[in-house]
């Protein structure tokens, strides 16, 4: 899957993880997993009381399709391609495209800086900008780091509210 998803990084697209599906013992049934472009199927609003016409989703029934399968005896996988075009323009890189969800998301280096410097107590602009510096292409955001310092935060108090965490504190102190 990862092999999939760097190549399609590369053509300028995102693949995900339609439908999947493992082997039960049922006869005729094998593990499986299809994949397809992000940009497959349409838009299902959450609230069927609420909808919005004045946006626009990235959805647009993508008709790309890729099947894996794996082969019997469970040595490795078959790979498909059941429908191979897409009906947009794909971008001619993805690398530095700000706002893609895909694109914005923090790699794990980048997590493990953050925390690091959280707990020296850095301030967060401080942070955006020692990332910046290990990667000039990085499109992390200010708004990614206050949301990657508030998952440190709340991963250190597990599920006390933040007023029970500084009780606990302040009975150990």
């Amino acid at each position: 899957m990862q092999w999939v998803q760097l190549v399609a990084y590369e053509i300028g697209f995102v693949a995900v993880i339609m439908r999947s599906g493992i082997n039960t013992g049922m006869r005729g049934r094998t593990s499986f997993v299809l994949i397809g472009c992000e940009r497959s199927g349409q838009y299902r609003c959450r609230n069927k009381g609420f909808v919005r016409r004045d946006i626009d989703s990235r959805k647009c029934g993508c008709p790309f399709k890729f099947r894996e399968k794996s082969v019997v005896g469970g040595q490795g996988w078959m790979m498909k391609l059941m429908c191979g075009s897409h009906n947009y323009e794909l971008v001619k890189s993805l690398v530095g495209l700000v706002g893609h969800p895909y694109v914005d998301r923090l790699t794990k280096d980048e997590k493990t800086i953050i925390i690091d410097m959280t707990k020296s107590m850095v301030k967060p602009r401080n942070i955006l900008l020692t990332l910046k510096e290990h990667n000039a292409n990085s499109c992390t955001t200010i708004k990614q780091m206050y949301n990657a310092r508030s998952a440190y935060h709340s991963s250190i108090r597990d599920s006390d509210t933040e007023m029970q965490h500084l009780m606990k504190l302040l009975e150990q102190k």
